[in-house]
């Protein structure tokens, strides 16, 4: 047990010797307490992220190689300067979310489990009306780097266009982030609308390259814009996050300068602590950059509802339902064994790794889209190989659930 003192607070580290990243790559092992001297190396930075907001803890509570718990409530035991914020929902529920201040807070999430930082897009003082929009580009199967880059830049021009700053970060995983501040005057809603219009106008401007598309079928091998991480219940690990990926990669606030050139990989918990010490914080001014969503409204207004394909208009069997994402793809291989000749016919994007929200945590579901095997060659559909129940067995326990 590691005991320092943190902005005037005692905070206590348990294990602070605790694997939470394994070796790899040539890489030591990071333990909690690297974990802790890296957020507080980056602490401005991470907290013009996260403080004030209402935060989900997702707790790795045995190291990434197992499924983060998801906690919406905040402990019931919890120092004094741990605050809350209490969020409700359209279904009737609500949570007491935690809100940290300072870097001492960052220690006590460290020390629970948290690797990355999940805020939501609003303040503690007014939970209804988003300060942040935030896109995600998500790469289908197949998409390398240089097309999501060439998409944030497509992103970029579409919010300045409507008279907003983009602000651009790696994602810390296989995507990017692009952060927009506003004025906190619009509804859940309405920062949903405005972020699904971006994600229609950059489909419209860069349709080779990027998609709009609900349904992850239609995607094809494009970048998914995805606006849904703008809705109540949506979170995005935030500026200067841990992921949990095998080389312990951050999410990392970039200049546009720097875009062009940057590989995600060069961003880890090793090398950006000093990175910080020598440039600072690209976002440091963001919140001089209030920007509005009127004319991303009248975009809406203009473009209308969107279109959805209907469910079922591309030819999917389900192969397995699992707990983990390793399982997960387990199963595709043993299918792939199974139907050797369809397998070789699949495209990247062909191939859907769904993770689903369990009342806990993610679960894993694999599909695949035959479109591009001949008809009479294609694979019924067949038993599952795997069909896990996140709700079998469970029962609720306060605090972790979504």
């Amino acid at each position: 047990m590691a005991c320092m003192e943190v902005n005037g607070h005692d905070v206590t580290v348990s294990h602070p010797d605790k694997v939470v990243f394994p070796a790899a790559g040539g890489r030591d092992p990071v333990t909690k307490l690297d974990l802790v001297t890296y957020y507080l190396a980056v602490a401005d930075g991470a907290l013009h992220g996260v403080a004030d907001r209402p935060m989900i803890l997702k707790r790795f509570v045995k190291g990434i190689t197992e499924e983060a718990i998801f906690q919406k409530r905040a402990p019931e035991k919890r120092p004094d300067w741990i605050e809350v914020a209490e969020l409700r929902y359209a279904r009737g529920t609500s949570a007491k979310e935690a809100v940290l201040h300072d870097a001492a807070g960052l220690v006590w999430a460290v020390n629970l489990g948290c690797v990355d930082l999940n805020p939501h897009p609003v303040r503690s003082g007014d939970l209804d009306h988003p300060d942040e929009l935030r896109i995600d580009l998500d790469p289908m199967p197949g998409v390398e780097w240089p097309q999501i880059l060439d998409v944030a830049q497509v992103a970029r021009e579409v919010l300045e266009d409507h008279g907003m700053t983009a602000w651009p970060k790696t994602s810390g995983s296989r995507g990017f982030h692009i952060y927009a501040r506003i004025a906190p005057q619009w509804s859940f809603t309405q920062v949903r609308l405005a972020a699904e219009t971006v994600a229609r106008e950059v489909q419209r401007r860069a349709p080779e390259l990027a998609s709009s598309q609900w349904w992850k079928e239609e995607r094809g091998q494009r970048v998914f814009v995805d606006f849904n991480q703008n809705a109540k219940d949506r979170t995005v690990a935030s500026a200067y996050s841990v992921r949990a990926t095998p080389g312990a990669r951050v999410s990392t606030p970039l200049t546009w300068d720097e875009v062009p050139g940057c590989r995600p990989e060069e961003f880890t918990i090793a090398t950006v602590p000093a990175r910080f010490a020598e440039r600072g914080d690209p976002w440091e001014s963001m919140d001089d950059a209030v920007g509005s969503l009127d004319a991303l409204l009248r975009l809406a207004e203009e473009l209308g509802p969107a279109e959805k394909p209907p469910k079922g208009n591309k030819p999917l069997i389900e192969i397995a339902r699992t707990k983990t994402r390793d399982e997960a793809l387990a199963a595709l291989d043993v299918w792939r064994a199974r139907h050797p000749d369809a397998a070789a016919a699949l495209q990247p994007a062909d191939i859907l790794v769904d993770g689903m929200r369990g009342p806990s945590s993610i679960w894993y579901r694999i599909r695949i889209n035959l479109e591009h095997i001949p008809e009479a060659q294609r694979p019924a559909q067949e038993d599952l190989l795997a069909d896990y129940s996140p709700w079998e067995g469970y029962s609720p326990h306060p605090g972790t659930t979504f």
